[in-house]
């Protein structure tokens, strides 16, 4: 933020994209003028400069939120890959029914450097959170316990602007209302493929029509009162989590 500010902030990147094109300058603001007329006097972003890049010198050629789906999250996910991960991410799962469970086993050094695994914790979306929690401390405890290049996170919780590593969120449908993040089972082979911009993971359509009549949903973490109710009427991850449908 700080070096942002240093080449002139938040008005000085407008005015750029104003120039390109990229944002309407007509449209008023909360001062009575115009987004052009405000940015009239802001200072062009100095020559030189390697804070903000360019239009035609990106980082990457593509940005680094992405939309995943596949049999692990049919309806979609959220993901955020910057490129220095890598691509592609292959291993076996481990599932954790909550974020505690999986910080517990943190704790008791279940994880080895060097064995590729893919962290699932799940019924912390929108309906068995409930209120789809942030899984900052999970991804901060897996880049603190030096396993970031050997474990990725998969999850129908969200994830916080300040996460980073292989991780995807917004796994939709979710683990409470029976989605296949639900049915994921300990060593199963889960592949994460940005370029394709799919999530699977290597079970068959038999196995999994077996795991589903197996499964029960458990119950609601509330049975009454304003977070019941939110249970009962919100709406997936990848619908908004709205409330008034």
């Amino acid at each position: 933020m700080e070096d942002v500010h240093n080449i002139g902030g938040i008005p000085s990147i407008l005015k750029y994209l104003l120039e390109h094109k990229l944002v309407d300058g007509d449209v008023l603001t909360v001062t009575g003028k115009t987004l052009a007329e405000n940015l009239h006097s802001a200072k062009d972003l100095p020559r030189g400069q390697d804070v903000i890049r360019p239009l035609d010198q990106p980082i990457k050629p593509s940005g680094h939120i992405q939309i995943l789906r596949g049999n692990l999250a049919p309806t979609g996910s959220v993901a955020k890959i910057t490129g220095k991960e890598g691509l592609r991410f292959e291993g076996k799962a481990r599932v954790f029914d909550g974020e505690e469970a999986f910080i517990e086993a943190l704790e008791r050094k279940e994880f080895k450097k060097g064995e590729k695994t893919v962290v699932v914790i799940r019924y912390e979306g929108p309906k068995g959170g409930p209120g789809m929690p942030e899984m900052l401390k999970p991804t901060g405890a897996i880049m603190g316990a030096g396993l970031g290049k050997d474990v990725a996170l998969l999850t129908d919780g969200r994830f916080s602007g300040g996460s980073h590593g292989f991780i995807i969120g917004h796994i939709t449908p979710e683990a409470q209302e029976g989605g296949p993040i639900a049915l994921v089972r300990d060593g199963d082979v889960i592949t994460i493929d940005a370029d394709r911009k799919t999530v699977d993971f290597a079970v068959s359509d038999a196995e999994l029509e077996k795991r589903r009549a197996a499964w029960t949903a458990p119950p609601y973490k509330a049975t009454r009162g304003t977070l019941y109710k939110y249970i009962k009427t919100v709406s997936g991850a990848s619908d908004g989590c709205v409330t008034d449908e």
